[in-house]
């Protein structure tokens, strides 16, 4: 009896110790080679103790941690699978987070048959050492491959930004993204990557401080603060005052390359204005040579809602 019990008790050290590792989230296989039997997963899950999230995984009681989504999605794909794209890019911290309920992104070698709820898997023939890492025990995709994948899956704007982000954090430079653009010529989205990085890196990395010199300069001019980043009616503003219904953007190099670019702006723009918002459009040469006029601009736009 007393060997059952010691035995018994092994497993369960070994299961909170495995979970407790992987952000509360396990696998069949991984209960199985510790010792646990089938009958012992599924009397687990029937009593509560392992909550199904994915087939095969599980939730370890109440071990659940903010990154137990993520893990859950990069284990549910098997061996060598690693967080991509854009669930990449928000635990990297180079775009932020739009909504909880979207899949969790997941880049796997291996072929998976049928959808998955909750997961958007995208399949890839390999993925090279350096195109992988690890962020507090999560496999995930390297700031530079995780750009690179962003670049057929987002818009312009983002991938410009999540590019002048993780060149401020010192995650990347042009020497490690130029590399793969040219070992992935024929990717969607690869010329719109190789054209910032190749032309307009530097006015693509220098929109980051021009944020923050404007920023700056509305503090150190005492008019009241904007919430900076932040999502209006579905649109990523740099800056926005609600109360005033203002949003004043910093326009880019990369903003004005193309028509088509040119025209998403002016269309972006309409929509702000149709809820309500006025839109002002400011760039680094303004916000260098000639913020006093710059500040005039936005201080008019701010008075006339805050007296009436």
């Amino acid at each position: 009896m007393d060997q059952r019990l010691n035995a018994r008790h092994r497993v369960e050290e070994a299961i909170l110790e495995l979970a407790a590792a992987q952000h509360g989230v396990v696998t069949r296989s991984q209960l199985l080679g510790i010792g646990l039997t089938s009958d012992g997963v599924k009397h687990r899950a029937r009593a509560g103790r392992l909550r199904r999230i994915h087939q095969g995984v599980y939730l370890v009681g109440p071990l659940e941690t903010p990154l137990s989504k993520l893990m859950a999605g990069v284990l549910a794909c098997g061996p060598g699978a690693v967080l991509s794209h854009r669930s990449a890019a928000v635990l990297l911290r180079i775009l932020r987070r739009a909504d909880d309920s979207a899949p969790v992104d997941v880049t796997s070698c291996r072929r998976h048959r049928g959808p998955r709820p909750g997961l958007r898997i995208h399949r890839t023939s390999r993925l090279e050492a350096e195109e992988i890492a690890e962020v507090q025990g999560v496999p995930v995709t390297s700031p530079a491959r995780t750009i690179l994948d962003l670049a057929g899956s987002v818009s312009a704007r983002e991938l410009e930004r999540a590019v002048a982000r993780a060149v401020r954090q010192g995650m990347v430079d042009g020497e490690d993204l130029r590399p793969l653009v040219a070992r992935h010529s024929g990717r969607r989205g690869i010329s719109r990557l190789r054209a910032l990085v190749a032309t307009d890196a530097e006015a693509a990395f220098t929109r980051s401080e021009a944020e923050e010199r404007f920023l700056a300069l509305v503090r150190k001019a005492r008019l009241p603060e904007p919430r900076a980043n932040v999502l209006v009616r579905g649109f990523e503003v740099d800056f926005v005052w609600h109360a005033q219904r203002l949003v004043v953007e910093v326009d880019g190099f990369a903003f004005h390359a193309s028509k088509r670019r040119f025209e998403s702006d002016r269309l972006r723009d309409a929509e702000l204005s149709a809820a309500g918002y006025r839109v002002i459009r400011v760039t680094w040469r303004q916000i260098v040579d000639g913020p006093e006029a710059m500040l005039v601009r936005v201080a008019q736009a701010l008075v006339p809602t805050r007296i009436r």
